[in-house]
């Protein structure tokens, strides 16, 4: 049972833990993060795609091999196995809801942080002088 998938180039670059927390620096985070959600979703899917595919192909092995009439050992360790890929299945497509739903939170995050803090930035960046460091005032 051979699968096409091949391991592929992150098309994200991962995002640095850094003390970075300037709105753009956030903004382009959270970008960055949501974008790299949906690139492992749609591996994910895929994924899912050929588990299925290869359970399939494993459950009709095992028939063959039961029509066959090889040893009952045979048809049970062929059946096992599209036993064990349809579980794999489960826990790949919980994987991919996870990170579907982690990647919609995600755009909703930057959404709301705009909404609360993309005003403020445009007075800030937009200001001739300087500004005071955000927690300058809390001392």
């Amino acid at each position: 049972m051979s699968s096409d998938l091949a391991p592929r180039p992150s098309a994200a670059v991962p995002a640095p833990a850094d003390g970075d927390n300037r709105y753009k620096a956030v903004q382009a985070k959270l970008d960055t993060l949501g974008r790299a959600l949906e690139d492992a979703g749609l591996g994910l899917e895929e994924l899912l795609r050929s588990v299925r595919k290869n359970a399939k192909r494993a459950e009709d092995t095992a028939r063959d091999v039961a029509n066959a009439e090889l040893d009952p050992k045979f048809v049970e360790l062929t059946s096992n196995v599209g036993v064990a890929l349809g579980g794999a299945g489960v826990q790949v497509k919980k994987l991919y809801e996870t990170a579907q739903e982690t990647a919609d939170l995600t755009h909703e995050t930057r959404r709301t942080h705009s909404r609360l803090y993309g005003a403020l930035d445009d007075i800030r960046s937009n200001r001739r002088e300087r500004t005071p460091k955000p927690g300058f005032f809390n001392r």
